[in-house]
């Protein structure tokens, strides 16, 4: 079980009544609790959500707050501090006063600056510390407004050559106010890929996939990520690029195993952290499985730090590999889908 949850269960006797439970990790903490506990889950990781629906959970995947009435919630801190804004913003504009907050995080997570913000809506006092986590509860004392959720968006813009794109990013999400490096040293090789029917796995704003939208407007584009904060900017990102609708799908994904088929390229630059966690089983997976997703003579794209030596499982698992480019600490990787 995952510490964080261990603490909880150490404090469950606070839990009453309807509880929701947000981005909670995917062990079996909603099993264990009492059946005087009535427990949903509110993610927006579909990987989480999948599992949590597989244990026959009550579990709500999107960027919202669950229509639903709630006594209580108790928090799982996200790595962002402006998401955990985001979030505290949203369960005090639908909780009523007097309704009991609680939250839980790893202290090299960040729970203690997190509990600052939490005292924002009431007097916040900590009621456990164990396992390198802390649990933290307050009553809230103030409502807010209902904020649609546009209100929390980032915009930045991104000049290559002959494409400008304004990209518009909501909390949580990666590379949130800028272009980070990596994006930036695959920009260019990004009208060498095959026109068609392209994926961008892992797609964050959105800026790979617009990208290759306005490089050919005979690109349909599958953005795909885990993360629903991901995917609601991506569309917003095509939205105000005034990008053809039919020229995106989004896809929430748990992994490459959940891509379509028979796609003409891949292009990526895949994740390799899960909240606060070096995670390398989505960007390995990638590499390990595109050639089942890929057409004959489909092809490969990928950004990634130098350290991450990919080039030794794609040649395994996909075909010769190409290093594009090598600058800024990023390599750009090439693979042909072609028999070798």
């Amino acid at each position: 079980m995952d510490p964080r949850s261990e603490v909880v269960l150490r404090q469950k006797d606070y839990l009453k009544g309807n509880v929701l439970f947000i981005h909670a990790p995917s062990d079996n903490l909603i099993s264990t609790l009492d059946q005087s506990v009535q427990s949903s889950i509110w993610t927006w990781n579909y990987a989480d959500h999948q599992a949590q629906v597989k244990q026959g959970y009550t579990s709500f995947f999107g960027t919202s707050f669950p229509q639903e009435a709630y006594d209580q919630v108790v928090i799982f801190v996200p790595k962002s501090k402006e998401l955990l804004n985001y979030v505290l913003y949203e369960v005090a504009s639908h909780l009523p006063q007097g309704a009991q907050i609680f939250l839980v995080g790893e202290k090299k997570g960040g729970v203690e600056r997190a509990a600052k913000q939490l005292k924002d809506y009431g007097q916040t006092k900590k009621l456990d510390s164990a396992r390198h986590c802390q649990f933290w509860q307050t009553t809230l004392e103030k409502t807010v407004p209902h904020k649609p959720l546009t209100d929390w968006l980032q915009k930045y813009d991104v000049v290559n050559d002959h494409i400008s794109l304004s990209i518009y990013s909501l909390p949580g999400v990666f590379s949130q106010n800028h272009l980070d490096v990596g994006t930036g040293v695959l920009l260019p090789y990004l009208e060498q890929v095959k026109s068609g029917t392209l994926a961008d796995f892992g797609c964050g704003a959105g800026i790979i996939s617009c990208y290759l939208a306005k490089l050919n407007p005979s690109n349909i584009v599958y953005a795909l990520d885990v993360d629903a904060f991901a995917l609601a900017s991506t569309k917003i990102t095509f939205e105000r690029n005034n990008i053809p609708t039919h020229q995106l799908h989004t896809h929430a994904v748990t992994g490459i195993e959940d891509a379509p088929c028979d796609l003409d390229a891949i292009v990526s630059n895949p994740p390799f952290h899960q909240g606060i966690h070096t995670n390398y089983a989505a960007s390995e997976g990638l590499c390990q499985q595109a050639k089942l997703h890929l057409n004959a003579n489909g092809e490969l794209w990928i950004v990634a730090n130098r350290f991450l030596n990919y080039s030794i499982l794609i040649e395994q698992y996909v075909g010769k590999c190409t290093v594009k480019a090598d600058q800024q600490g990023f390599k750009v990787l090439y693979a042909n889908n072609a028999k070798f």
